[in-house]
Parts: structure tokens; C-alpha cells; sequence
């Protein structure tokens, strides 16, 4: 007989569990959550301390149905979903479903956290189960109940207001504030001049170096305009310069603490390109098993959901005893390092590090796609570095006067790279390796030639992934298990766009955060959110009723809810009045948006049609986006003239160049064949709903065939595949893959050779 019933959410776990537990146990997937509020309603009684209403998850009944007969034939059920507030919610509901039937009566549950998937850690889970965690399932289930009042409530009144298929999020609505916030700090920014004068020195010994006029007699010296940079210029080119003061101190740089979620994200970010939802799913994987070839799937990683720098003893030992084996005692410092967690820190599971420290990057390669390996390298070299010794660099500052004006140099060169040794290109040092000749006190050095230089202020950079997440960390705003989401939701809601790697708010997205802000000042506030989340941390702790938490967040939340139903101004009727006027009829234009973005209308309509696109300056204001036609080659195919390509509400499109004798349209051609067996459509550009490009036979709706990248006309040169898929990269770098999965081929744009396709349609 089996020992018990281990049930995961995920497949990929049942392969790694099994892999260390044998056939002792019965192992098995709920893929997911089981139960779930209802779809297509509330869900919640608000009358009756928001209780929820929870339903089988549709296709779920089988699965359930399979657990149950499982969970029959053994005494003990473990559930093993992932450590966190989601993980014990499935925990739960699985629970209580098991618990409805006859068979399973009298059964003991268990609950089991794995903080990683390796033998002896799963093997010690189990012998040591703990029981549900009823106040971690009660804050998890707040927040969901939260954020359905808040979705289910707030967004018809969007659909109201502003256009159908909206929404409004506890969360999500904060992170867009900040970005517009941020972005209406670019446009109010007025840069300031400032110059600055660099004399370029030599002493009697190479190399020359470069020092910065820092004063004037003794005080701090700002340098405004062009004409008191020529002064100085003037006064300096027949000085004498002599070394008054040189300081020489030994800087240490010590590593930074092991991964936690945002962290890993912001990282991955910065130096994979990576955005922090796939950073997640490529975690996932880490952390859940990777085939290792005869060793079958092992966990690689440990949890990747945390706020804690905190690990455990053994694996501290592992990496001094790997360190000093492989780099020698002296990058081992003489103490374990400890890293000190922050305020908001619940510290529930260990920091992010790989299973086994033995297991090198170099040691997986064989095994890793290259994304997996990218990151796994990434988590890996950070675990070791952090155990390591610091790094230490002589840093000089060399003070120089010259006709009552101080200039300064400063220069560091590395003396020992300490944890450098693994983490070298992700922990540069500032200044590093400028050196410095030798000169002491005294030394008089010869003037090479001086270079006054220009510059202005800079606006705050908008938000990236990393540091979005960084800011909704500080300011304590969501958890580790939900900035991916919130970054994937904003964009899909068409809220923000990235434009080289930075979000951007659209018009869609200052206006909904306009109206919310008006209306339900609370709601946007960060120190609020912040403060729910706290609320919902102490919930976990058992500190606070859930119910209470509601209570006092819907008061409130209830009562602005109606004052906005009857006092929020209705944009979908109007639109957003601006000052330019229409060209026609000369009434004012409107901001109008639509299912594919906005744009501007004549607020005569439907007397007057008029219509154009439009985008912001960096001021702020309104530009309206000329449509002039692109001559093309393409031909009509009623008429024969030249068809130009023109910008129409749903994208570019192909229109005859004898418009209007001639009113002949189409999508725009790839030159592409459609792939699939029998059809004789080829692909052209198309538009969604949500207004993002694909490319689709033009056979529809007899063949559905459609890729979001864009087809080119180019041979595979590993399979002979007939074309070739184009990926543009926010560095505007091109890549190539084959459409053919199973040959997988990929290259860069400057490899492709010449088309093989050549003839316009």
C-alpha cells in the first residue's frame, strides 16, 4: 500500500517528486486552482461579511474526480502546492473538496512545503508535514475578494464612461499612476544650462589625466553659461598647476545580499533583456525540475517567490567550502555573511539559490535552453558572490590649483577582486582602473589643453521593468508574487507601452488614471495600497479578521462608487475637448478612443466625419500625425495604378494611388505563401482588436493560419522552410527564427542572405 497521496499544481513537479519518492507514493497534479469565484458574476455577499461563493473551475471536475479515487486507497493526503498565500489557497479548496466525499472521510491532510525540490528537502517535508494554514488562506482569499469588488465594480463603470473592455485593479491602477505621474514630470521639466571645464594634465611620469574645475578661492564653484566657462578657460590656459593635495585610501566593496523576487527581476531586466513575467516562468521552471540527462528532472533552484535575503545554514557551508576549494582562502571572508531583511519583510522562505552549489553553470550548459541557462548562471553567480570576500581598490584624489581655482582627479585601481572574481561584469566599480601617474604634494604638471563643455539638467528616465518594480517595492505597493502580473497587465490593458525598454502611458491610460484619481482618490493612493497590503500581511498573521479588512476598505470604497456613478463626467459620449480645430468644419477636435487606440474626431459628429491621428510632444501637447501615402510597388488589381501605403484607425494599409476614381483597398503583403497544406492564401498584415499587428492568411475565415511575428521571404538555410520570421528587439537589433518548431533554426538579421522570393504581389 502507498504511504499517502502527494498532490502538486504543477505536472512538471509530479516528474521531479516522483524521481526522488519512488513508487512509496502516490504523486499528482491539480494543475492550478480547483475553485475559484464564479466567472461571470460578484461572487461575493457583501450583506453577509463578504462571504465568497466559490465554484469548481470548469474542466476541473475530472481532475477532482481522479483525486479523489486516489485519495481513497491511501490514509494520509499530502498537499503540496507552492509555500505562499496562492499555494495554501489551492491547499485549501483541494482540501475541502476531498473532504465532500464518502470515500475520503476520515482521512488525515497534511500540509507540505517544499522550499526546494530536492531529495533530502522533500524527503524531510514529508516527514515533518504541518497542517493548513487557515489565517494564509483567509489573507488570500481578502485579496482575491478585494481585488473582485474592486474589478467587478469599478470596471462597468469604466465601461460607462469611457469604452467597453476596461478595467480597474487595486494594484495595476496604482503602478499606471506612477508611470503617468512620472511622465507629466518629463513634460513639466524645463532643463537648465550648466557647463563644465576639464583640463587635460600631464605629470613627469604617463599617463596623462583629465581633472575637473570643482572651486574657486576655496568655495563651491557652479558654472552657468558659456561666457563663465570662457573666463575660466581664459585664466587657466597661462596658470601654473601644482599638486596641493593627494589622498590615497583603500575602498572595500562588498558584495550584494542573494536573490529575492524583485531583485531577480530588476536583474534580469538590466542585464538579460529579460521582462519580469518571463523572468518568472523561466524561474518556475528552475525551481519545479530540468531534466539533467540519466539524473531525470531535478530542482535547480530554490522558491523564487520571496522578500527574504535569509539562507540556510547548509547551503551557507556549501558555498564557503565550494569557494574556497575552487578560488582559495583568501576570497573566503572569516565569517559567514548575513544579510539583514527589510521593514516589510515577511521572511516566510529562504532567498533565491541555486539547489546545489556544485552545480556550475558550465557543469548545465548541456542541459539548458539558453534562456534557462542565461538566468540559472545569473542566480548562480550571485549566490556565491554574496559568500564572498569583498573586493578592494586604492582609490587617489588628487586635488591641483591653478590661478585660485581647485581642479580635482580621481582615480582607483583594483588591488584585490574579491567576489569581482565571479560577479565582475554585473558589480562594476565606479572609476575603476582610471589611474593616476605618481605625483605627491608639490608637483607641478604640464597643462596638455583645456575643454569647456556644455550640458543641461535631465528629467527624471521614465520607468523600465526593473525599476517600476523597484519603486512598487519601496513604496510597499503588491508582493513578490505580483509585480510580473501587474507589469503584463498594464500592458495588455493598453494603459502604458514599452518604447526602448520604458513605459510609456498612453492617452488611454492618463485619462482612466485622471478620472480614478478624481473619483476614488483612495484607491490610486499609494500610501493606502501600501497600507492594504499591509493589512493583508497581518490578516497571515492572525493580527486582524479578514472580515474587518473588508469592512473598513468598502466603506469608503461604496460610497465613492455611487457619488462616481452620478458625478463622473462621460467621456465615451463626449470625448476629451482639446484646442485644435477641425479642418473642415472648423468645430474643436475630441480625443475619441476606440478598440484599437485613440484618436481625434470632429465633435460635430455625425455631421461632420472628420478624423485624424495624433501624438504628444514631449511637452505635453497635441500633434496631429500626418497621413501622407508612401509610394509602393505594388499594383492595383482593379485598375493597375500604383497602390500607396496609408494609416488608416486599424493600422497601415495598401490604397490605390487614383483614389477617388478608384477606391480599391488592401492589406499589406509579406510576399509570403500561407504554409498550410492546400491553401493557396498567402500572409498579409492585420490588425487585432486591441489593435496589435499580426500576420494572417488571407484566406480567413477558410484558413485560420496567423503568426504574430512578421513573415519575410527568406529560405531556412537548416530545414529549406519557404520563409523566415522577423523579431525586432527594443535595441533595434533583427532576429530570425524558422516557423518550423522542430527545427528551431534562429540567426541575426545582418546574417540573412538574399531573398528567395523576390516578385510583388
Amino acid at each position: 500500500m502507498k504511504k499517502g497521496l502527494v498532490i502538486v499544481e504543477s505536472p512538471t513537479k509530479v516528474r521531479t517528486l516522483k524521481r526522488y519518492l519512488g513508487g512509496d507514493y502516490e504523486v499528482m497534479a491539480s494543475v492550478g486552482h480547483v475553485k475559484d469565484l464564479p466567472p461571470k458574476r460578484l461572487g461575493v455577499d457583501k450583506s453577509k461579511d463578504f462571504q465568497p461563493e466559490y465554484v469548481v473551475i470548469r474542466g476541473k471536475g475530472k481532475v477532482l474526480k481522479q483525486l479523489k479515487s486516489a485519495a481513497s486507497k491511501v490514509e494520509d493526503v499530502y498537499l503540496a502546492p507552492d509555500p505562499d498565500r496562492e499555494g495554501e489557497a489551492i491547499a485549501w479548496h483541494i482540501a475541502e473538496e476531498l473532504k465532500k466525499g464518502k470515500s475520503t472521510n476520515g482521512k488525515r491532510f497534511h500540509r507540505v512545503l517544499f522550499n526546494e525540490l530536492t531529495r533530502r528537502a522533500i524527503l524531510d517535508a514529508l516527514k515533518s508535514p504541518t497542517t493548513l494554514n487557515k489565517n494564509r488562506f483567509e489573507s488570500q482569499q481578502a485579496r482575491r475578494i478585494l481585488d473582485r469588488l474592486v474589478g467587478y465594480e469599478l470596471s462597468p463603470l469604466l465601461w460607462e464612461k469611457v469604452r467597453q473592455g476596461l478595467s480597474a485593479g487595486r494594484v495595476q491602477s496604482v503602478a499606471v499612476r506612477l508611470v503617468c505621474d512620472r511622465e507629466r514630470e518629463i513634460q513639466q521639466f524645463v532643463p537648465e544650462e550648466y557647463w563644465s571645464v576639464t583640463a587635460h594634465l600631464k605629470a613627469q611620469e604617463p599617463p596623462p589625466f583629465e581633472a575637473k574645475v570643482i572651486s574657486k578661492d576655496g568655495k563651491k564653484l557652479k558654472i552657468e553659461n558659456e561666457e563663465q566657462a570662457k573666463e575660466i578657460v581664459k585664466a587657466l590656459e597661462s596658470a601654473s598647476f601644482e599638486v596641493k593635495k593627494v589622498k590615497r585610501v583603500e575602498r572595500k566593496k562588498n558584495p550584494p545580499p542573494p536573490f529575492i523576487t524583485s531583485t531577480l527581476q530588476q536583474a534580469a531586466a538590466r542585464q538579460l533583456g529579460f521582462s519580469a513575467k518571463k523572468t518568472m516562468m523561466l524561474a518556475q521552471r528552475l525551481y519545479e525540475g530540468i531534466e539533467l540527462g540519466k539524473e531525470g528532472p531535478v530542482g535547480l533552484i530554490t522558491y523564487m517567490r520571496t522578500d527574504s535575503v535569509r539562507i540556510s545554514e547548509e547551503a551557507t557551508t556549501q558555498a564557503r567550502e565550494f569557494i574556497e576549494k575552487e578560488f582559495g582562502s583568501k576570497y573566503l571572508p572569516a565569517q559567514p555573511r548575513r544579510y539583514k531583511k527589510g521593514k516589510l519583510t515577511q521572511d516566510a522562505h529562504e532567498a533565491i539559490r541555486p539547489t546545489s552549489v556544485s552545480r556550475t553553470p558550465e557543469k548545465l550548459a548541456k542541459f539548458l535552453e539558453p534562456d534557462l541557462l542565461k538566468l540559472y548562471t545569473l542566480i548562480w553567480k550571485r549566490f556565491v558572490a554574496c559568500q564572498m570576500a569583498p573586493a578592494k581598490y586604492d582609490q587617489t584624489t588628487v586635488d591641483i590649483e591653478a590661478a585660485g581655482y581647485t581642479l580635482r582627479a580621481v582615480g582607483s585601481v583594483l588591488k584585490f577582486e574579491g567576489f569581482l572574481r565571479v560577479y565582475g561584469k554585473e558589480a562594476e566599480l565606479e572609476g575603476e582602473d582610471k589611474i593616476l601617474p605618481p605625483c605627491e604634494e608639490g608637483t607641478v604638471l604640464e597643462l596638455l589643453k583645456i575643454e569647456p563643455k556644455q550640458h543641461f539638467t535631465q528629467p527624471p528616465p521614465r520607468y523600465s521593468e526593473a525599476s517600476l518594480i523597484k519603486a512598487l517595492e519601496e513604496k510597499g505597493i503588491g508582493r513578490p508574487s505580483t509585480y510580473a502580473a501587474i507589469l503584463s497587465t498594464i500592458q495588455d490593458k493598453n494603459y502604458v507601452r514599452l518604447e526602448n525598454r520604458r513605459f510609456v502611458p498612453t492617452e488611454l491610460g492618463f485619462l482612466v488614471t485622471d478620472l480614478l484619481t478624481a473619483h476614488f482618490p483612495e484607491i490610486l493612493d499609494t500610501a493606502f495600497t501600501a497600507e492594504m497590503e499591509q493589512g493583508l500581511d497581518k490578516v497571515e498573521e492572525g493580527a486582524v479578521s479578514w472580515v474587518e479588512l473588508l469592512k473598513r476598505f468598502y466603506g469608503t470604497f461604496s460610497k465613492r462608487l455611487q457619488e462616481a456613478k452620478k458625478n463622473m463626467e462621460s467621456v465615451k459620449a463626449k470625448g476629451v475637448a482639446t484646442e485644435i480645430k477641425c479642418d473642415k468644419c472648423g468645430s474643436p477636435m475630441v480625443i475619441r478612443y476606440g478598440r484599437t487606440g485613440e484618436f481625434l474626431a470632429c465633435s460635430s459628429y455625425p455631421k461632420c466625419k472628420n478624423t485624424k491621428n495624433f501624438e504628444r510632444a514631449k511637452d505635453g501637447s497635441i500633434k496631429i500625425v500626418t497621413d501622407d501615402p508612401t509610394p509602393t510597388d505594388f499594383k492595383c488589381t482593379k485598375c493597375g495604378a500604383p497602390m500607396v501605403k496609408k494609416r488608416g484607425r486599424f493600422g497601415d494599409f495598401l490604397a490605390c494611388s487614383s483614389f477617388p476614381d478608384c477606391k480599391s483597398t488592401m492589406p499589406i503583403p509579406t510576399g509570403v505563401k500561407c504554409p498550410r497544406e492546400g491553401c493557396s492564401g498567402e500572409l498579409v498584415q492585420k490588425s487585432s482588436r486591441r489593435g496589435k499587428v499580426f500576420y494572417g492568411c488571407t484566406k480567413y475565415p477558410e484558413c485560420d493560419y496567423a503568426v504574430w511575428d512578421k513573415p519575410v521571404p527568406i529560405e531556412c538555410p537548416e530545414c529549406g522552410a519557404d520563409f523566415m520570421l522577423e523579431k525586432q528587439g527594443a535595441s533595434g537589433s533583427v532576429k530570425l527564427r524558422c516557423p518550423n518548431k522542430k527545427c528551431g533554426f534562429k540567426m541575426s538579421g545582418d546574417e540573412v542572405a538574399k531573398p528567395k522570393h523576390t516578385e510583388k504581389v
